[in-house]
């Protein structure tokens, strides 16, 4: 039952006839899982908490850093160095005391995502990474919740609804495959306005408010593309695909997989360094000894200004082809050491070199985000 505390604080759903009394304390008894805690999960959960969601639970591993604050409105100056989750909470216990938020401070990942997610009512998904958003909605169909599905990208965003227990298709309905490694840029290599996530994580707390109340029309089958340079909203049918390997009338996937792989990525869990690659305490300890090869760093310009290792020579990936006439005067077996932000562009720049002949390439594993921790 809702206190005389939460009557007064939610007085301005009681006037609203798909809510009242009786929603309000649907919301009460209802949960979400919200997988991730940054720029969609941020204005999300903030959302979800002050409507008065009675259970919120929060996945995310990673810290506070300064260049979160840009976006992720959850966090703060004060709350730097501190756990995601922490001060996730810190933040929603003073927005809404009422709301129990519940910590999982782990990896989403396929040994542990049914068991984070079957006891919560909707799956919102907040991540920027396709192993995590197959394995969101997969999670999700598998466990007949609906998956509030969200992306961004500089100034564009989407969202739609997957939930095919409610007629609707699933993600991979949508995108039967992932893109190639490296051929979509996450947000930090492309950028986005940090309004923007607060935008689109705003309409995902929306429509898992309308489906915990039962009212209104969550977009199932369609995808809600919005455009914020020239403030338009445009949107495409989706259509649930009867041959979906997982949704279809004959699926094919009936448990989860290993999505790392699934999306031709490296395993995140794997101890060793796959052949070609070097890793970030080997490149250091190589270039405090005199590493007398060429170290190339293949971010983009603005990527450099922030963060850079002083011995590596920027090219960026784009321009690599052009630079090929001067690499091959160093000859086709010179030692050469390629770096990016996390490992998946210098490794496609490794790949194009030896198509061209190199014979002596490394990747750098993890890249510039690896370096940073050292």
């Amino acid at each position: 039952m809702l206190s005389t505390e939460e009557k007064a604080r939610y007085a301005r759903h009681f006037t609203l006839s798909q809510v009242g009394l009786e929603g309000q304390q649907k919301l009460k008894d209802s949960s979400v899982l919200c997988i991730g805690a940054g720029g969609l999960g941020s204005p999300a959960a903030l959302y979800l908490a002050a409507a008065g969601v009675g259970r919120i639970g929060l996945v995310d591993a990673d810290v506070v850093e300064l260049s979160n604050l840009q976006r992720q409105i959850l966090h703060g100056q004060s709350t730097l160095g501190m756990s995601k989750l922490e001060s996730a909470t810190t933040r929603l216990s003073d927005i809404n005391p009422h709301v129990q938020v519940e910590q999982h401070p782990v990896n989403f990942t396929a040994e542990n995502a049914m068991e984070i997610a079957k006891d919560y009512d909707i799956i919102l998904d907040g991540t920027d990474n396709f192993p995590t958003r197959y394995l969101s909605n997969d999670v999700s169909v598998l466990l007949k919740k609906p998956n509030i599905y969200a992306s961004i990208f500089r100034f564009e965003g989407q969202l739609s609804v997957f939930a095919p227990h409610l007629g609707g298709p699933c993600y991979r309905c949508m995108l039967p495959q992932p893109p190639d490694p490296g051929s979509v840029p996450s947000c930090a290599e492309a950028g986005v306005l940090g309004v923007l996530p607060g935008i689109i994580g705003s309409m995902q707390a929306m429509e898992a408010i309308k489906i915990l109340l039962d009212v209104g029309e969550p977009p199932l089958g369609r995808l809600l593309h919005y455009d914020a340079l020239h403030t338009r909203f445009r949107e495409f049918k989706l259509k649930r695909d009867p041959q979906c390997a997982l949704c279809g009338d004959h699926p094919t996937i009936t448990q989860l997989v290993n999505y790392q792989n699934f999306c031709g990525m490296p395993d995140s869990n794997q101890e060793t360094n796959q052949p070609g690659e070097i890793s970030v305490e080997e490149l250091k300890q190589r270039l405090e000894n005199g590493f007398d090869g060429t170290l190339i760093d293949v971010r983009e310009t603005w990527e450099h200004d922030v963060a850079n290792i002083p011995e590596a020579k920027l090219i960026p990936l784009a321009t690599v082809p052009s630079h090929i006439p001067t690499l091959k005067e160093l000859g086709l077996d010179a030692e050469i050491i390629i770096h990016c932000k996390a490992g998946m562009r210098s490794d496609r720049a490794c790949e194009f070199l030896r198509g061209e002949g190199f014979t002596n390439v490394t990747n750098v594993a993890g890249g510039m985000d690896a370096w940073l921790k050292l």
